[in-house]
């Protein structure tokens, strides 16, 4: 049991990646392969994996860099290793606490999803509003490809933190 939760057990990768319908690869963007390595193929065959992670480098501070840019993404690698995981891209353009709480950002704003899986993108909808974000703030970018622009935007990201001096920021899409 983890401490202070006597209902939250800790799992082995493979177990933990046995138990569920939706997976979340909330690792670092250099461990998130290796990480699901240790899943296994078959514990994430036929599932949501819901990825959050980025490929970010701190080797230089502050802002980070990206290891992969361009012409990939991290969310494209991860279907590709692991083409029977329904993946869904989402989560990576905020920090973590706007993520279960989008209201730390007043005003309207917006969550991108990506992934090639209908249904796997409405499952995680679902659990997006289960956070507070709205149906409307909720924008999809299409397939896996899409991932590139969401890992991509992090370096607008960490400019507006530097900028702002808080993590408690995010972007609204105005449409006409």
């Amino acid at each position: 049991m983890a401490a202070g939760t006597p209902r939250c057990g800790l799992l082995s990768f493979p177990e933990a990646g046995a138990h569920g319908d939706v997976v979340i690869n909330a690792t670092a963007g250099v461990n998130a392969l290796s990480a699901l390595e240790a899943v296994g193929g078959a514990h994430l065959a036929g599932k949501v994996l819901l990825d959050l992670a980025l490929p970010l480098d701190f080797s230089h501070g502050m802002p980070p860099t990206l290891t992969i840019a361009g012409d990939d993404s991290l969310g494209e690698q991860t279907q590709r290793a692991y083409p029977d995981a329904r993946v869904v891209k989402t989560l990576n353009t905020v920090y973590m606490d706007v993520m279960v709480d989008p209201a730390r950002v007043p005003g309207e704003h917006n969550l991108f999803i990506a992934g090639e899986d209908q249904g796997a993108k409405e499952t995680v909808t679902s659990l997006l509003n289960a956070f507070g974000w709205t149906q409307e703030s909720i924008i999809d970018l299409g397939g896996i490809r899409a991932a590139r622009a969401t890992e991509m935007y992090m370096q607008l990201y960490f400019q507006l933190v530097g900028h702002s001096d808080t993590f408690d920021v995010n972007i609204a899409v105005v449409r006409k």
